[in-house]
């Protein structure tokens, strides 16, 4: 998640790090660039939401769009998805992912440097498995859901989280909701 005017997010008290917090890459910092204005998922976010999912996620496809710090799609991956996409524009926040995605040697994860949004309308892939977390207040929630239950295979789930609250579309089912701070956050569940 990105905010114009964001803190700098900490873990072990380093600026612009977040920690994986389960599977095989558990414990592992990820550094993310500062000028980007990342905000990743909070540690606590994620946690609920990989307990609502089952904690693991063993041969899954994920999709993370507007990946920036990776909190999401890398954790998917250190909880055993087969594979995750991870989309991003940035350059900077580009370069650090590939960094990490070396460093954890996580061969599942395929970066692509694009447009969220234009890659969905070019892409024919379905997943298990998406993240939506666009940039805070940016409304680019909604554009991506509108045209996301052709890319979620049946039963398949999408993460959403924004400064507003979450409505389902036309198509799914809010299956789990949550608020931390100003950030609102539901799982979809495709009908």
């Amino acid at each position: 998640m990105r905010a114009k005017h964001a803190a700098p997010q900490r873990a072990h008290g380093t600026a612009n790090r977040v920690r994986i917090i389960g599977g095989q890459y558990r414990r592992r910092l990820l550094d993310f660039p500062g000028g980007a204005g990342l905000r990743p998922t909070p540690d606590r976010v994620r946690e609920t939401l990989f307990n609502w999912l089952g904690q693991d996620l063993p041969g899954w496809t994920c999709l993370d769009l507007f990946a920036g710090s990776g909190a999401l799609g890398f954790e998917a991956a250190s909880r055993g998805a087969a594979r995750v996409v991870m989309i991003e524009r940035d350059a900077q926040a580009l370069a650090a992912l590939e960094k990490n995605r070396t460093q954890l040697a996580a061969s599942q994860v395929d970066i692509q440097r694009a447009d969220a949004l234009a890659w969905l309308a070019n892409s024919r892939e379905a997943f298990d498995l998406v993240f939506v977390d666009p940039p805070f207040d940016s409304g680019l929630a909604e554009a991506v859901l509108a045209d996301l239950a052709r890319h979620l295979k049946p039963g398949g789930q999408a993460y959403v989280e924004q400064g507003t609250d979450v409505e389902a579309p036309p198509g799914f089912i809010i299956h789990r909701s949550g608020r931390a701070g100003r950030s609102h956050f539901a799982l979809l569940t495709k009908e």
